[in-house]
């Protein structure tokens, strides 16, 4: 699986690339803390691939990095091929970026 760490995210932003960003934590989550991503909770993924793009690059985070993993996995499978996990999730985000 594809991985980017919160310091290529960052630069990412900070430069304006091109990508999607999806946070699949749950409502409540979203609310206390996000990194202004599309939610899309992990459950929901199946009946909402169609809001993920497969042409440019695909940011999947969640808490820790444990949940966009499974939902990285499940989309390769249904033939995505441009996701990226981001490396220790919002945890990480929080840690090494907004400090």
């Amino acid at each position: 699986m594809k991985e980017i760490t919160v310091q290529e995210l960052k630069q990412m932003q900070d430069n304006q690339e091109d990508f999607q960003l999806i946070d699949v934590r749950e409502p409540y989550e979203y609310d206390e803390a996000n990194l202004g991503a599309e939610l899309i909770p992990l459950g929901e993924i199946p009946d909402q691939m169609d809001k993920i793009d497969r042409e440019k690059k695909v940011v999947v985070h969640c808490r820790s990095g444990k949940r966009s993993a499974n939902a990285i996995q499940y989309l390769e499978k249904q033939g995505f091929d441009n996701l990226y996990n981001l490396k220790g999730g919002i945890l990480a985000y929080q840690q090494e970026i907004e400090e």
